[in-house]
């Protein structure tokens, strides 16, 4: 039984969390249990949240370490450089968790110097090429999975220290002396390896002189899928969270039409004018899904007023209800589907937003929801489309509604002119 002695020694032991320090987090249960796979790396695990948890992942720790090694030769630092910073930084390190780490300081240590290792010389691999025996660029789907595992939230480290690790070995004279000779891209900023490692997802065309701040790799993908940055980011509603918008298929009906917005880079770039709902092409690959995933998680764990990523994904669920929707969709190049079938596109979107609490809209959505609740719930639209759909889809449609109204007019002519004619005599 605890007395009361216990009690208070277990009162000391509480600290309160530094909220303002922590970006990675532990997906929250109640999403993550819908789709735990969208969340756990499938070849590498990065930081300590993944480290020794799956069996599936021990055998890239050798390469890890290989990697790793092969960084500090490459700029010849000393491992007691990255040892002795670590080390000074590592209580800071843990509030970067949402969890508490129940590993020790000596642990933690080599999971940062390992773990970053690799990673910085993945990034100097992949920029300046690699050997056919190059185990993990050379295999395009170890490559491909590698990627991918990178973006995931629960597999993060904090960037602010990648990029302190690699400043540290490319500052010294005698690291620029020996390299440069060999290679002009040595040099290169972490910020521009990462951005040419990651281009492949770079939707909205984000320069490196935009001057952004990333917290991690999952934080820069959602850079990557908003605005440019030097836009102004649509301000929140504040208004009643509208929960109704009708699909797809209930809106062609109801004479809306949709059309790819070329225009913009910005895939959140949706606009509704003169019934003409314009939508930027979404390209649904294998990854898309766990991509999306890990940026509402992190929007709802990080961004919970900015969550511009949740509000694309919550209204695309409305849209989105059936296959039949999505072939709509895909038939006005709105969506690409690259997957097997067309029910996998509208499970992905219908599973998204699964126990997401969303608190309100941007602005510019919110006033997407009212004027398409608005068109839809407008009689006049419903006939006209009506009218439109029955007898004017195609020209042969046309020039028999056309020949019918004409003789319609013609029959009523005859008639009145019929009882005039019985009306004069």
């Amino acid at each position: 039984m605890m007395n009361v002695v216990d009690i208070d020694k277990m009162l000391e032991t509480a600290e309160a969390p530094v909220i303002g320090e922590c970006c990675i987090y532990r997906v929250p249960f109640p999403i993550r249990r819908h789709n735990q796979d969208a969340y756990t790396p499938n070849v590498v695990s990065i930081g300590p949240f993944h480290h020794n948890s799956d069996s599936r992942l021990f055998n890239m720790e050798r390469h890890k370490l290989n990697y790793c090694k092969a960084f500090l030769q490459r700029t010849q630092t000393a491992s007691d450089t990255w040892k002795r910073y670590i080390e000074e930084v590592e209580p800071q390190f843990r509030r970067f968790y949402s969890d508490t780490l129940n590993i020790s300081t000596e642990e933690l240590v080599k999971i940062i110097f390992v773990d970053s290792g690799f990673i910085l010389e993945l990034f100097c691999r992949y920029h300046e090429g690699w050997s056919n025996d190059d185990v993990c660029l050379s295999t395009n789907w170890l490559r491909c999975y590698i990627r991918i595992d990178l973006l995931l939230l629960e597999n993060q480290l904090p960037f602010s220290l990648l990029q302190t690790l690699y400043s540290m070995s490319f500052t010294s004279t005698s690291t620029r002396s020996l390299i440069e000779p060999f290679t002009s891209t040595s040099t290169r900023s972490l910020i521009e390896r990462t951005f040419h490692y990651f281009s492949n997802y770079n939707k909205s065309k984000v320069s490196i002189n935009d001057n952004i701040s990333i917290r991690h790799f999952t934080d820069l993908i959602r850079i990557f899928h908003l605005q440019h940055p030097k836009e102004r980011r649509p301000l929140r509603s504040g208004n009643q969270l509208l929960t109704h918008l009708p699909s797809t298929t209930q809106l062609l009906e109801a004479g809306v039409r949709f059309k790819v917005k070329t225009e913009s880079d910005c895939l959140l770039n949706l606009t509704f004018s003169r019934g003409i709902l314009r939508i930027p092409q979404l390209i649904v690959e294998d990854d898309t899904k766990i991509l999306f995933h890990n940026m509402v998680a992190l929007e709802q764990c990080h961004y919970p007023h900015e969550s511009y990523i949740t509000d694309y994904v919550d209204i695309m669920d409305f849209l989105i209800n059936t296959k039949e929707d999505v072939d709509k969709l895909v038939q006005k190049k709105v969506l690409i589907n690259c997957l097997e079938d067309v029910d996998s596109v509208a499970n992905m979107f219908n599973g998204l937003c699964k126990d997401v609490t969303i608190i309100d809209r941007n602005c510019n959505y919110n006033q997407i929801f009212e004027k398409l609740n608005g068109f839809y719930g407008n009689r006049y639209n419903i006939w006209k489309a009506t009218l439109r759909r029955e007898y004017c889809k195609t020209p042969w449609k046309i020039a028999i509604s056309v020949a019918g109204i004409i003789l319609l007019f013609l029959a009523v002519v005859q008639t009145v002119c019929a009882v005039l004619e019985v009306t004069q005599q």
